[in-house]
């Protein structure tokens, strides 16, 4: 049961197969270590008090099962249509293949479009100079692009240097505070009393709360799979690479936070708009400047997340142009370069247009939804391949309990988050649900109105 690799003759130059398994490892833990922990072990720890750490275990638990889906699937077919290209091999409906790509798509651009700008931001206020927002972030993005025109090596060598940089500011705070670890009850929260005393307060409610909140600092992990084609063994490389990068970031995550109410008391923490700078300004009072340090940081942290969707989006858009789903053109690959230099270039353009718009922050807001959904089909699509028998088995299977709670587990989410934005007071969180809606309508819409010309719901499987 092979599907056709591509539309475009055969002696056209493909992407190269040059990443190994610890390129791989960097991949994914660039991708979900980020800038928004700093901020997210404040609001953690305004419900769920010393315990945060318990939400980090909770949160990668549930994470890991829909990671050990895409690493089974990315074991079993390196494609770089990725979500995409498992979808419609599961489901054989062409149109759910391509409204899942675009909303892979959208949630990549919203993130280059919202983290360029934040960058820009960052930058003027690093340097103490009025700089042009948009304009700086426009050059951000076409330098980044220019570094991913350039070779995949080039591009994951620079994102080995972003993730040890943004990691390498997570683990200070860790060995600056680590020497206050045990001065605190870890399983202190907010809601414990007097008579049942400290622990008293912890529920599975509370730690499922906490663990929704923690989700989504594990995103990212699924952009290992658009470039598995570019890998030289994905049977063994992916899993060990998607794994291993969520094992590490739980590790760090859960050492930070330890180490936060260890140094911090957690209401100072909830109550603090910058909690880890807290952390590291008691923890280390000696060193002078750490504020414009962590600029810096986050400078690179965000830098490597746009960089990383960067190169997601290009693969996704080359691997659903082999589908047959988006124009051929989209499927050139540069013949010394080897990379989709043309969806490069159409990503540039696309992403420029949502910096100018000025509205992408509303639209960031749904990406989160828009993922969980895509978690949810390909645990689902998963669970179809793993049962049909003539599919090929990959380097590293999972039992079919596993995508089938990880499922389970995203549609929660789905629903949990939905609810939220809801009952939220803020405007963007509740039309949040609206947006991701509209995004999945206007796909499918895309896709009927300028159906692709050749359609792999009509290729025998």
């Amino acid at each position: 049961m092979n599907l056709p690799d591509s539309h475009i003759p055969p002696q056209q130059p493909a992407l190269q197969k040059t990443l190994g398994p610890w390129q791989i490892l960097f991949y994914g833990l660039g991708s979900m270590l980020g800038a928004g922990i700093y901020a997210l072990v404040g609001r953690a720890a305004d419900s769920l008090g010393n315990a945060i750490w318990l939400a980090f275990l909770a949160a990668m638990v549930a994470a890991l099962l829909t990671g050990l889906s895409y690493a089974c699937a990315g074991s079993r077919y390196p494609k770089a249509g990725g979500a995409a290209y498992v979808t419609h091999r599961s489901f054989k409906y062409s149109w759910l293949s391509y409204v899942v790509g675009i909303a892979v798509m959208m949630s990549g651009l919203t993130s280059m479009a919202t983290g360029s700008q934040a960058i820009a931001e960052n930058l003027e206020k690093a340097i103490g100079m009025q700089l042009p927002i948009k304009l700086v972030a426009i050059v951000l993005v076409a330098m980044v692009g220019g570094i991913i025109y350039r070779g995949i090596r080039e591009s994951m060598w620079a994102n080995i240097v972003c993730t040890v940089i943004e990691a390498t500011g997570l683990i200070f705070i860790i060995a600056v505070g680590i020497k206050f670890w045990g001065s605190v009850n870890y399983l202190e929260t907010p809601g414990d009393t007097v008579e049942g005393g400290l622990g008293s307060g912890i529920t599975l409610a509370l730690v499922l709360q906490g663990a929704v909140l923690m989700f989504f600092s594990f995103i990212g992990f699924e952009d290992i799979l658009n470039v598995s084609e570019e890998v030289k063994n994905p049977r063994r490389d992916i899993p060990f690479g998607l794994i291993g990068a969520m094992i590490l970031a739980t590790l760090i995550y859960m050492a930070v936070a330890i180490t936060a109410v260890s140094v911090v008391p957690w209401k100072e923490l909830a109550a603090s708009k910058t909690p880890l700078m807290e952390v590291a300004h008691r923890a280390a009072p000696w060193f002078k400047g750490i504020d414009k340090i962590y600029v810096g940081i986050s400078i690179f942290a965000i830098g490597n997340t746009a960089l990383l969707n960067y190169i997601m989006g290009s693969r996704l858009l080359y691997g659903m142009s082999r589908q047959g789903l988006l124009p051929q053109v989209l499927g050139s690959v540069h013949p010394r370069r080897h990379t989709p230099h043309i969806a490069i270039a159409v990503l540039f353009v696309i992403v420029t247009g949502l910096i100018l718009s000025g509205g992408v922050k509303a639209l960031a807001e749904s990406t989160v939804l828009l993922l969980l959904t895509v978690f949810t089909v390909v645990n689902i699509g998963l669970v179809i391949l793993k049962r049909r028998k003539d599919e090929p088995k990959g380097g590293f299977e999972v039992p079919v309990v596993v995508p089938v709670l990880g499922a389970l587990v995203c549609a929660s989410l789905v629903v949990v988050r939905v609810m939220s934005a809801i009952q939220s007071s803020d405007p963007a969180n509740r039309t949040a649900p609206l947006i991701a809606a509209a995004v999945l309508v206007v796909a499918l819409g895309l896709y009927f109105i300028i159906k692709p010309k050749h359609d792999m719901g009509e290729v025998e499987m």
